[in-house]
């Protein structure tokens, strides 16, 4: 399958469809038709790109330089969350790089702070069951009135 679509690929690109080239050529990358539109339907976008890290969740984190400044940077969220992917599931390392904070990937940078007291990161869990409900020990100062029913005679 994949000598099938890099001999599409080059005669696409020989005859000017530089365009329906990069589309063969994504799907590819990609995997195949299959895995192409899996990522089509979770991210909205296909894309190639170098694989320059993951981090400790299974997130892949990609650069290309063709794409224009803003969109040349980009994660794909490990595939255990499904559509159940959020931009909390990102550790503050990556977050840097992702959003041009710095160039360096956190292996790299040599600016990182490394506190023993700070937390492990972790996901944002509002709208789930795991999600924190605070309650309250004092006695409410509004006291909801229940009307009395009559007793018939």
């Amino acid at each position: 399958m994949e000598r099938v679509l890099l001999v599409y690929e080059k005669i696409l690109r020989k005859i000017g469809l530089e365009k329906f080239g990069n589309l063969i050529e994504i799907i590819r990358i990609n995997d195949g038709p299959v895995n192409s539109l899996k990522k089509l339907t979770y991210y909205d976008d296909l894309k190639k790109g170098t694989l320059v890290g993951t981090d400790e969740f299974g997130n892949r984190y990609y650069n290309n330089n063709y794409y224009f400044f803003g969109r040349n940077r980009w994660v794909e969220y490990a595939d255990h969350v499904g559509f159940n992917y959020d931009g909390s599931q990102v550790p503050p390392e990556w977050y840097g790089w992702l959003h041009y904070k710095t160039d360096y990937l956190p292996e790299n940078d040599p600016t990182r702070p490394n506190y023993p007291w700070v937390l492990k990161p972790s996901e944002n869990l509002t709208g789930t069951k795991a999600a924190y409900m605070c309650y309250s020990t004092t006695k409410p100062k509004i006291v909801v009135w229940t009307p009395q029913s009559k007793q018939k005679a």
